[in-house]
């Protein structure tokens, strides 16, 4: 089962699943989150001229696919950067993709990328939201939050963090993480064909890295 794999955590009674797949699972709402897939990236550089090959795109479909299947959540919420800038044909693979799940409710909270003209997404697939969501103690949005209301976790993407672990022989690996610091949770980027954002922890921060199949936290208090 997909919850061996992933850490949990509680905040404020909230029950958080940390997924290796880089979404998060909240078992309290049977809700998925998932940050910056950037559906359509390799299309969209393609008509700029750089080759691409469309099925960089693959294994994020396979992968959430698994997940759908196996968890069976209510709601799905996209936070933001869905997909990568203009339309392109990119986008009708998604639809059809979400077709496959017609017992799932869809969401998207824009983000920066999310620049599609309103009459795009279609009524019956999607749930659209300007800038947030509030779920109960959680708020929904792309960009980390400035005011944040009191007892509320902001979990959101759109930096795409990531943190660089070194080894015993000097060996240094950046990995993608879920990255905890007061009450901001940033979710990794979904998407494969994005870049990482390096984090510099302070004391009370927390990573929580994604690597072998596992989330493993790294306090930066050590």
């Amino acid at each position: 089962m997909v919850f061996k794999k992933g850490h949990l955590i509680n905040w404020k009674e909230q029950k958080i699943l940390m997924l290796p797949e880089k979404l998060i699972f909240l078992p309290h709402t049977q809700s998925l989150l998932i940050a910056d897939p950037h559906f359509g990236k390799a299309a969209h550089f393609r008509k700029s001229g750089v080759p691409i090959p469309e099925n960089v795109h693959t294994g994020d479909y396979l992968q959430l696919q698994r997940i759908l299947d196996e968890l069976k959540p209510k709601e799905v919420f996209f936070l933001g950067d869905l997909f990568h800038s203009d339309w392109n044909t990119a986008w009708n693979d998604l639809e059809v993709f979400l077709e496959f799940f017609p017992k799932t409710i869809f969401h998207l909270i824009k983000g920066n990328h999310d620049i599609l003209p309103a009459l795009i997404y279609r009524s019956e697939l999607w749930n659209v939201h300007e800038s947030s969501y509030q779920l109960g103690k959680l708020l929904l949005t792309h960009e980390p939050q400035e005011l944040i209301p009191e007892n509320t976790l902001n979990i959101c993407g759109h930096i795409h963090p990531g943190v660089s672990l070194r080894g015993k022989g000097r060996q240094s690996l950046s990995l993608p993480c879920f990255f905890l610091s007061g009450n901001i949770l940033i979710m990794p980027a979904f998407g494969r064909f994005t870049g990482l954002a390096k984090m510099k922890g302070k004391e009370g921060d927390v990573a929580y890295v994604t690597v072998d199949k596992k989330v493993i936290p790294v306090d930066f208090r050590k």
